[in-house]
């Protein structure tokens, strides 16, 4: 939802702030005015298209500037900026200050609003759109329907796949199964074990220097406890160093130390003597660690350079020989899950098929209902639903899904886009609006013009449609109809000052301005008679 919007030299506007109301916002003002700007700069919030001819003219620099919440329990609400050079052509875009790319802003922003002018009914176009709301007015029994649906889907296609995998690898002959069979043969041959080498490596060393790695702890041992040794030369210092302590107690707390280091330095003693025994050196033993080690480097030359990567290719070599082996019995079980994947799916299409089939009419049936209201005849939606090839489906579903329109009961329904008229198309998509309410997920609709060629009871019914709509969106509406200004929890006029490079102002009207501004719509002039009548309509739509 908008809570501000603010613009800075788009087209004919210098400054213009707007702070439209949670309900129905209307702006109104004479042709020519500058109504189209303020929908400019909210195509550029919404992330469409920069045109650098956009900015006003005379200026270096347009900018757009929105406080926006993201559904109802959203408190904290985030700021979007967009600005755009006329130098450059280039636009910026940041989100709570922080650069953003225009993708970023059409995913987060895009999503909240939709824009519908007597050009802009794409989505009301596009049948794929179609389902969509079908789906969001059918709720929970569509939805789960669809979501099962999909998760069938996928795990078809990826049975399928398994299927296409085991069948191309059965068939896999040559220099493949050769090098599989040499790989086999050769690890097994060897049969490494996990961590088995990187044991060896920190071994062998130790194995091939035993003589001189004794040696070493040997002589280190017999320097510290042999007699003359350094533990009996410590020691000699503990004793005379303590037998002055009574003289100078500063020496005893020195013998202490040493005493200390005395335990120290019989722990490495033991340590080594220990160390020494354990070294048992073994030819025949090194001998067989030596050409252990040798295997495991040689496997590694080959298939390495780890033995993550080793024991990977005899995985491999197996499925691979496995399934040439082997190779009808996998093909068996690949078509076997197929078979069931499929199964489930059809399952799940036709009740996919069920729930939408059984929604549809309905849903057509309400819009019909908001569509009399806006006094369209015997103008009503057809729901149509052709079952296409398994080869076809999609993640959408198992058939193909169209709204169709027909003006008169006697007529054939046809697509939208072939028939309907922009004011039509306008009528459709409003009803289509009224009858989802919350359920299209979006906070904010923006309607241009969507009463053109509107007129009398049509106006009025209009306008109440627009009313309804507003208790479930924030609805800002561009129009010319003084029936629908008069419903507006918020009501803007625009105008244009003239001069050598003409200025767009927007003003909020209450009051007296707003009787006014009523008045004029509704003659033309603001004679004691129109404002009599805009005041009584106003006094009307407050009930």
């Amino acid at each position: 939802m908008i809570d501000e919007l603010q613009v800075s030299n788009i087209a004919l506007i210098r400054e213009a702030t707007l702070l439209p109301s949670a309900g129905l916002t209307v702006l109104t003002g004479e042709t020519g005015a500058g109504k189209t700007a303020l929908l400019s700069a909210l195509k550029l919030i919404l992330g469409e298209r920069a045109d650098s001819s956009m900015v006003r003219e005379g200026e270096a620099l347009a900018s757009v500037e929105a406080r926006l919440f993201d559904g109802p329990h959203d408190t904290e609400g985030f700021i979007v900026q967009r600005s755009l050079s006329s130098a450059e052509g280039r636009s910026r875009v940041k989100i709570d200050g922080r650069i953003a790319s225009v993708r970023e802003l059409s995913e987060r922003v895009g999503v909240m609003m939709d824009l519908c002018g007597q050009h802009e009914h794409q989505r009301l176009l596009d049948p794929a759109h179609h389902v969509a709301m079908v789906d969001a007015w059918a709720g929970r029994p569509a939805l789960e329907a669809l979501e099962h649906y999909r998760a069938c889907f996928k795990a078809s296609r990826a049975a399928a796949k398994e299927v296409r995998r085991v069948e191309e690898t059965s068939r896999a002959q040559g220099s493949r199964v050769e090098e599989a069979r040499f790989a086999l043969e050769r690890i097994g041959e060897v049969d490494p074990k996990p961590g088995e080498y990187e044991e060896l490596e920190e071994l062998l060393p130790r194995s091939e220097h035993a003589e001189v790695l004794v040696a070493t702890a040997n002589d280190a041992h017999a320097s510290l406890a042999s007699e003359g040794g350094a533990l009996d030369a410590v020691n000699s210092a503990v004793a005379e160093l303590s037998r002055m302590a009574s003289v100078d107690r500063k020496l005893g707390d020195i013998a202490d130390l040493l005493s200390d280091a005395c335990i120290s330095l019989e722990d490495c003693a033991n340590e080594l003597r220990a160390y020494r025994d354990g070294v048992a050196f073994d030819p025949r033993e090194l001998a067989r660690m030596r050409e252990r080690y040798s295997d495991l480097k040689g496997l590694l030359r080959q298939w390495g350079p780890t033995m993550d990567d080793v024991f990977a290719m005899r995985d491999r070599s197996q499925e691979l020989l496995s399934l040439v082996d082997d190779g009808d019995e996998q093909i068996r079980k690949a078509r076997e899950a197929l078979g069931s994947a499929e199964h489930e799916l059809f399952a799940a299409a036709k009740a996919l098929k069920r729930a939408r089939n059984m929604a549809a009419p309905r849903f057509c049936h309400e819009v019909c209902r908001q569509m009399a209201r806006l006094e369209m005849g015997g103008a009503e939606l057809v729901w149509e639903s052709r079952d296409l090839p398994r080869a076809e489906w999609t993640p959408v579903g198992p058939s193909s899904y169209e709204l169709l329109y027909r003006s008169g009961a006697g007529l054939t329904p046809r697509p939208l886009r072939r028939i309907a008229s922009g004011g039509e198309l306008s009528r459709v998509m409003l009803a289509s609006k009224v009858v989802l309410g919350n359920a299209d997920g979006v906070d904010t609709l923006v309607f241009d013009e969507v009463d053109a060629g509107v007129g009398g009871s049509t106006a009025r019914a209009l306008a109440g449609v627009l009313a309804d709509l507003a208790a479930t969106h924030q609805v800002i509406v561009v129009t010319h109809l003084a029936q629908v200004a008069v419903m507006a929890d918020k009501h803007y006029v625009v105008s244009k000052e003239p001069g050598d490079v003409p200025q767009t102002h927007l003003d909020e009207v209450t009051g007296e301005a707003r009787t006014a501004e009523i008045a004029r719509m509704l003659s033309g002039d603001q004679s004691e008679a129109s404002l009599a009548h805009a005041k009584q309509m106003l006094e009307e739509a407050r009930g």
